[in-house]
């Protein structure tokens, strides 16, 4: 009997161990599903810069939304695509996405035949904390953070210190046509497609949008469009 008992409670504890595990496993990985950064990919993946001329130079390439910049690896170092060159650029190929200028400013296509969308990817950089009166604290401008972070080199960093927040936000531009249009806020956007307001609450209603996520946006867009036409 003593043996048997002894089984089942090494049984047991193994069960807790696994189970512990298997909970400390789905939590670490939560935090990293929801980590945040200045860079649009995690890492330097390899691309290329497609130029006017015809020309294709394969490198390794990421985005900076803190510099609004495209970066590049030359010999370990990170440089940006500056002048003179990049009045050159046609076109920026990276992962399964396509880049082009605008405004003198690196866009994503997410749509590119009977209408244009673009997508712009920016953030802001809140420093930590100072500390202040009655105990409390205080925060810089994003501004000073960028700034302070730029002399050091941290903004060029793929992660910064754990203590600074990142807060992402995209600016899209839409052609149909005509002139462009920039939406940076839901309520620009509903307020372009007034006319066709109760289409777009029934979608929004259906398929709650994060204006944050670029596809998702485009989802809409591309709803609504179908729906004036």
């Amino acid at each position: 009997m003593k043996q048997a008992f002894s089984e089942s409670y090494k049984k047991l504890v193994m069960a807790i161990l696994c189970l512990f595990f298997l909970q400390s496993y789905s939590l670490f990985a939560q935090v990293k599903g929801v980590e945040i950064s200045h860079y649009l990919y995690p890492e330097f993946a390899d691309g290329v810069v497609l130029m006017k001329d015809g020309r294709r130079n394969p490198t390794k390439l990421n985005y900076n939304a803190a510099t609004e910049e495209m970066l590049f690896k030359q010999n370990e170092r990170v440089l940006a695509l500056a002048e003179p060159s990049l009045s050159q650029i046609d076109t920026v190929f990276l992962k399964n996405s396509k880049f082009i200028l605008y405004k003198k400013k690196f866009m994503e296509v997410l749509q590119q035949d009977n209408l244009t969308f673009l997508v712009y990817y920016r953030c802001k950089i809140i420093p930590p904390g100072n500390p202040a009166a009655f105990g409390g604290t205080s925060q810089t401008s994003s501004v000073d953070s960028y700034s302070s972070l730029a002399l050091d080199g941290r903004v060029y960093e793929l992660k910064l210190p754990d203590d600074y927040d990142v807060k992402p936000y995209n600016v899209y531009y839409l052609k149909d046509g005509g002139d462009w249009k920039e939406f940076i806020t839901m309520r620009q956007l509903k307020s372009y497609y007034k006319k066709n307001k109760k289409q777009l609450d029934a979608y929004l209603k259906a398929n709650p949008v994060d204006f944050n996520e670029a596809t998702e946006v485009m989802k809409l867009i591309q709803y609504m469009e179908n729906t004036e036409h």
